[in-house]
């Protein structure tokens, strides 16, 4: 069995397994919602972009700003979690003796799994595997008309659904789009909600007070059971260090809620180079590198062993404006440096893919995503975070711009998969059977192999102009928007257990009675 896009299909899906055999049946398939692939174990080499020297030379560099310079850490609680362990601590200022940060970094696991309701949809992060995860906190959409507006529950709902159907994609994200309908202190509920509900892969947390990521612990304990999400890996979260060289204090709470629970969390520092870091791409890595690891140590202080994930989120600033820049080189550059560090402190890495500066689902997004994902993909990072519908920097998710990414994934996909010699010997035969002169369309090695052979799009236009014209004229944005209209009709929920189901309404309708509507 295979899928539309070449790749043979790991699991099936309710609508799949009802599906008859022969020639129909396989169109009505490659139609179908498809099921999600395994992790991607990447079978291609990774590329170090500088020699060893260089790596020690940014890991010595970050070393003395943690030991000379120190990192903020503004949380009570913290300072005093930093003062038992040895640091040198003044004030909120924490200097980190080296010994200790690598005694500390040193007890995060290389790789870890990553639990879906699902047990097919469960992947592992780490070493040679990689997880796809789509965008995550757009305020706008670009819907399936094309305009810009607010995002809407609704809205985040099909995100959640394409996500879903998507069989490249290993994670729903949460917030792709916010629900701007919904009032701020109870919005996470919502978000989680529709992330278990509509999608039965692997989501995200949420890290914006204290008492929301304990919520996401209490809907994840009603969905996996309460006490398995005490030790067992169900969600990752972001928490974003405030470059230059501060963790503040509601980052710090959700690293205490997630890490108690035995929960990974991205520590990201959040740098826009040449504003926040200085304006060199190896200066800016070796102070991202030195908050990150002062953001993983820390965790290891909340749960010793617990996994975590090093991550970096590096763009650069126009000059001229200072407005944030996707797809550059530069953005390139660091992620490779980011891999060679990772693979150095034998950490699981996180890095985005399609984290473009377009405006629209159109050729200036296709250049930036692919210098980006080239980047990630050879840089060896385990999460690639963003690679399904970011636009404008991150302020909109866009439908088209979702489910085009989403097919790209399938040939990213395949391409970290490396070559299979597998039918090697039969394909040889093949060219013994045809000879000169003739064709291999009808011989048995091309009927056995065709569809699995060769990515095939189905977004994607290959037909001649003439065809192409009659049926429309349509550019890539339109076909994707599309696309996404067409995967929604077909769209079947994953259901949950009716008393789990049940248990998440009543969870949600008592906080939404606790909680106010407006932030004070």
């Amino acid at each position: 069995m295979s899928d539309m896009t070449g790749t043979p299909a790991q699991t099936t899906s309710p609508t799949q397994r009802r599906l008859g055999g022969g020639r129909e049946g396989r169109r009505a398939l490659r139609a179908a919602p498809m099921a999600s692939f395994p992790t991607l174990v990447r079978e291609i080499p990774v590329y170090n972009l500088v020699p060893d020297e260089a790596v020690e030379l940014i890991h010595e560099e970050s070393m003395r700003i943690l030991e000379e310079v120190g990192c903020e850490f503004r949380d009570d609680e913290a300072i005093a979690m930093w003062t038992a362990a040895g640091a040198d601590v003044s004030g909120t200022r924490v200097k980190i003796d080296r010994a200790l940060l690598m005694e500390l970094i040193a007890k995060v696991p290389s790789e870890f799994t990553l639990n879906a309701r699902n047990p097919e949809r469960t992947v592992k992060v780490g070493g040679k595997n990689t997880v796809f995860v789509p965008m995550y906190g757009a305020p706008y959409v670009r819907d399936l008309d094309n305009n810009r507006r607010y995002g809407s529950l609704e809205d985040l709902q099909n995100f959640h659904k394409l996500a879903y159907m998507s069989p490249a994609l290993h994670s729903s994200s949460s917030i792709c789009c916010e629900p701007m309908e919904i009032p701020v202190p109870k919005r996470h509920l919502h978000i989680i909600h529709s992330a278990l509900k509509h999608s039965d892969k692997p989501f995200m947390g949420i890290v914006t007070s204290k008492e929301r990521a304990e919520d996401v612990m209490k809907m994840a304990g009603i969905v996996f059971g309460e006490n398995y999400v005490k030790d067992n890996t169900v969600t990752v979260s972001i928490t974003n260090c405030n470059s230059p060289l501060v963790w503040d204090s509601t980052m710090l709470d959700a690293m205490r809620v997630y890490a108690r629970h035995n929960q990974p969390l991205i520590l990201a520092p959040f740098a826009l180079c040449g504003a926040s870091t200085a304006a060199s791409a190896v200066g800016a890595v070796a102070q991202v590198n030195a908050e990150a690891l002062a953001g993983v140590a820390f965790t290891q202080l909340i749960r010793p062993g617990s996994p975590q994930i090093y991550g970096q989120f590096m763009v650069t600033v126009d000059m001229k404006t200072g407005a944030p820049m996707g797809g550059t080189p530069e953005a390139a550059q660091m992620m490779y440096l980011m891999g060679q560090l990772a693979r150095k402190y034998r950490l699981p890495w996180r890095t985005s893919g399609f984290h473009v500066g377009s405006k629209l689902n159109d050729a200036q997004a296709g250049y930036e995503a692919n210098m980006l994902m080239h980047a990630a993909i050879l840089s060896g990072a385990n999460y690639i975070w963003h690679v399904a519908g970011w636009l404008e920097a991150g302020l909109c998710c866009g439908y088209s711009k979702f489910v085009t990414d989403a097919e790209q994934l399938v040939g990213w996909y395949k391409y970290a998969g490396g070559l299979s010699f597998a039918d090697f010997k039969e394909a040889m035969a093949a060219v013994r059977e045809v000879g000169p002169a003739g064709h291999f369309l009808g011989t048995q090695h091309t009927l056995e192999h065709f569809e699995k052979a060769f990515f095939i799009p189905s977004v994607m236009d290959f037909n001649s102009f003439e065809q192409w014209n009659a049926e429309g004229a349509k550019d890539h944005d339109t076909r994707g928007r599309e696309k996404a209209r067409a995967m929604l009709q077909a769209y079947e929920e994953p259901k949950l257990d009716e008393g789990i189901a049940e248990g998440l309404r009543d969870f949600i309708a008592r906080r939404e009675e606790q909680l106010p509507n407006s932030v004070s």
